[in-house]
């Protein structure tokens, strides 16, 4: 895995397929986009979700905090590194996104802005992290995505209830550097 393909394959498309189910698997194999972010399985399938992405040339970026069976912390990008051959990791954690970042991985840190508090946070965590992206939920903020673009050089994926053309043109048109979403229909368009 390299860092710069990765960056350059959302550049050349920037739709990231997000997978929660094993239904959304099968479209994700059959379908051109590259870069997948899984958001769903076990310790003991994550493994196989893992490789059959990656025997159908995915770029695998794996949602360590909602992998059932892990738990967050160190160990958790250390079990990814050395049981799957996932790219990287998504979490929540800036600790965790340090400490998977030092193993290697491509690391997406995820926000959830809620309100003008977690906003606060999320700013000040920008200045410790050091993530590959910044994913920040939900996407339909062109505002916020806006203001965050001018805070840092992490770029940004908006990510969480886009759900059509507009809200994928306002996410890019707002700066940021690409979306995520598991509606099939987004990915498609």
């Amino acid at each position: 895995m390299n860092k710069k393909e990765i960056i350059t394959e959302i550049e050349t498309n920037p739709v990231i397929m997000a997978i929660k189910d094993n239904k959304d698997l099968r479209k994700c194999l059959e379908n051109d986009i590259k870069v997948v972010f899984v958001l769903y399985g076990n310790i003991n399938n994550i493994s196989y979700i893992v490789e059959k992405l990656k025997d159908h040339g995915k770029y695998v970026i794996v949602h360590e905090d909602l992998i059932e069976g892990l738990r967050p912390g160190n160990l958790a990008s250390e079990f990814i590194i050395n049981q799957t051959s996932a790219d990287g990791i998504i979490t929540t954690r800036v600790k965790d996104a340090i400490k998977a970042k030092q193993l290697g991985l491509f690391t997406v840190l995820r926000f959830f802005i809620l309100d003008s508090l977690s906003l606060e946070s999320m700013k000040n965590s920008l200045k410790s992290a050091n993530a590959d992206l910044i994913e920040v939920l939900p996407g339909v903020m062109p505002k916020i995505i806006k203001d965050l673009s001018r805070r840092t050089a992490i770029p940004i994926v908006a990510g969480g209830l886009i759900k059509d053309k507009e809200d994928v043109i306002n996410a890019l048109n707002s700066n940021a550097f690409a979306i995520s979403s598991s509606n099939y229909e987004v990915r498609n368009m």
